[in-house]
């Protein structure tokens, strides 16, 4: 009467692979993850801060929320942009995201 579901049969003894055979899988993805997500990302991090510390006044950057400006002065913590002649923001250094070449302002 069982059209649907077949009978549970035992299952012969002897085929559990080892322990390490195991955590073999679990291993692998763990290494495929950190090489593809958790590496590039401290490297990126890590460029990022070596940017933000070689800033210097006069500087052409861009900030993270897309504007370009010239550093006019540089704080610990905080850093000086002009955006336009006499208009100027103060934001984190972190939120400068690049450094432009010498001259790209003059040229926008």
């Amino acid at each position: 009467m069982n059209f649907f579901v077949s009978d549970a049969h035992a299952q012969a003894a002897g085929g559990d692979p080892g322990g390490f055979a195991t955590l073999l899988p679990l291993i692998f993805i763990f290494a495929l993850m950190y090489f593809m997500v958790i590496r590039p990302q401290m490297k990126k991090a890590k460029e990022h801060r070596a940017m933000v510390e070689a800033l210097a006044k006069g500087d052409e950057v861009i900030t993270s929320g897309g504007i370009a400006g010239r550093i006019t002065e540089l704080g610990d913590v905080f850093a000086t942009v002009e955006i336009a002649p006499n208009t100027q923001i103060k934001l984190q250094r972190s939120a400068i995201s690049a450094v432009l070449p010498k001259g790209t302002l003059k040229s926008v």
